[in-house]
């Protein structure tokens, strides 16, 4: 079975199709969440036609300050569930401080504990002067970067009917000391099925960096709602090994009237 320490990163895979219109759309209004806005995500493994619950990823929106900027601070947990952590315990922490005039991060915090290894990352962001600080070591960035957590906040506030299906739209992301310069093409619109309920849905495929554990291409398959708050319903993609879906399961205190079917309970 793949290693489940990539928890976390499953769910950040979404950064890379929300991130793509960090380069069109910089400094859009924000529209699409709150502060005290809450969400729960459920990450399945797949292996042989098994689908096997891995853990839950818990995304949070504060109000904040930093260096006299007013923020939304928003962190994503991540953990393994309780029945596969003598597998492979994982507890790990994202954070990002999001201006709340321009919507671009001013600070990455990564604190990962993944079976005893450990990574700890600061990213500080100058985004007039085009830099980006990280553990000590300056690096140039374009202007409009995102990181991963930040660009799926930021992109929720993108209007896709600007786009027609097979468009692609590149954007600029600062990951683990480098800058990436990808892109998200757009599918178009369909309904989908979760254990939420059935819902009107954006689709899109961003073009992924092959690495740990994804394929590069555009294999990933990512659905939001159809709706004012943008939220991500699914990510869909093969890995390496077998494939994994990430599915919301709960919120709390969204921004705009959220339209569904009543949720459904699901077991851990």
């Amino acid at each position: 079975m793949v290693k489940l320490k990539h928890l976390l990163s499953v769910l950040c895979c979404v950064a890379f199709f929300t991130g793509a219109v960090a380069q069109t759309d910089c400094g859009l209004r924000n529209t699409c969440f709150k502060d005290g806005e809450k969400l729960t995500f459920r990450v399945y493994y797949n292996l042989n036609f098994v689908w096997i619950n891995a853990g839950n990823v818990h995304m949070n929106v504060i109000a904040d300050e930093l260096n006299g900027h007013k923020v939304h601070h928003i962190t994503g947990d991540g953990k393994t569930a309780k029945s596969y952590e003598w597998v492979y315990k994982v507890k790990d922490k994202y954070e990002t401080y999001i201006d709340r005039e321009t919507m671009l991060p001013l600070r990455f915090v990564r604190n990962v504990n993944e079976g005893g290894f450990k990574i700890n990352q600061d990213v500080k962001f100058n985004q007039r002067k085009g830099e980006a600080l990280s553990n000590k070591m300056m690096y140039p960035i374009p202007h409009c970067t995102q990181d991963v957590l930040s660009a799926i906040y930021f992109a929720r506030n993108i209007d896709y009917s600007k786009y027609q299906p097979g468009d692609k739209i590149p954007f600029t992301l600062f990951l683990d000391d480098k800058v990436y310069s990808l892109y998200i093409k757009y599918i178009g619109k369909e309904e989908i099925h979760t254990k939420m309920g059935r819902y009107k849905a954006i689709k899109i495929a961003p073009l992924l960096i092959e690495g740990t554990i994804f394929k590069g291409g555009e294999k990933m398959l990512v659905w939001i709602t159809d709706d004012d708050n943008h939220l991500p319903l699914r990510v869909d993609s093969p890995i390496l090994v077998g494939s994994i879906k990430v599915d919301l399961i709960d919120y709390e205190n969204l921004r705009n009237p959220f339209e569904g079917h009543e949720k459904e309970a699901e077991g851990e």
